[in-house]
């Protein structure tokens, strides 16, 4: 409990005194990459103050330019801890309630993050297309392609939005296996726990060999990519053991 009360603390302070004068920079500056820079570092802090090490696998998969990374989801923790393992600078399409905290709003909107509401088609609709756009101007995106959190750990059925932007974008898809995430901050739960996490890369797939109409085809090959890089318990179950 002691390691998750400083981490909040630690989290509350950077982004109080440290996120404000990076946020007028960015302004005065136009450039986001120096703020960007301390929000990894800062997020580097948070998994050594909680007990987490993260292990990469992969990393010689992710290609050079702009690409989709589509991960499983099974944690508040998983942005945590895979996005600093990513040697470039991305973004993500996040929930609207994100945008709600006062001044970290500012700068995620600043750093390119993508406001969505899946509750509201169009305006989901809308979100992708501003991600296209991005995609296209070379900032890479983190989708968690399971569209919310899995209850149990277990990947669960893809949404198309990852791969729909993939497409029209004409990049790569970088399927993202996350394992353990699940156990040291749990699904209704605040509390960090100490512990492993493992971040693998798989070989990135070439979405410009797929059209429009084919998208499910590519979100079935990123799905097999990420479950075959899961450990067992969270790998999806088999139809038969589903009905058990």
């Amino acid at each position: 409990m002691i390691r998750t009360l400083i981490t909040f603390i630690f989290g509350a302070v950077a982004s109080v005194v440290i996120m404000p004068p990076l946020i007028v920079w960015t302004m005065i500056s136009g450039d986001v990459q120096l703020m960007y820079d301390v929000f990894i570092s800062a997020l580097r802090v948070v998994l050594k103050v909680a007990g987490i090490r993260v292990r990469t696998e992969g990393l010689e998969n992710i290609p050079a330019g702009t690409c989709v990374f589509a991960s499983n989801h099974c944690s508040n923790l998983d942005p945590v801890a895979m996005v600093p393992q990513i040697p470039r600078r991305i973004s993500i399409l996040a929930k609207t309630d994100v945008f709600k905290i006062p001044i970290l709003s500012k700068a995620f909107r600043q750093g390119g993050v993508i406001p969505v509401d899946r509750k509201n088609r169009e305006a989901a609709a809308d979100s992708v297309d501003q991600a296209v756009e991005s995609l296209k101007t070379g900032l890479s995106f983190v989708i968690f392609a399971e569209g919310t959190r899995s209850r149990d750990g277990r990947l669960q059925p893809f949404k198309r939005g990852a791969f729909v932007m993939a497409i029209r974008a004409g990049v790569p898809v970088v399927p993202v296996a996350l394992a353990g995430t699940q156990k040291l901050m749990r699904k209704g739960d605040w509390k960090l726990y100490p512990g492993e996490v493992v971040v693998k890369f798989a070989p990135a797939i070439d979405a410009t060999r797929f059209a429009p109409e084919q998208r499910q085809q590519l979100l079935e090959q990123a799905h097999a990519a990420v479950a075959a890089n899961l450990p067992p318990d969270q790998r999806p179950l088999e139809p038969a053991a589903r009905e058990n």
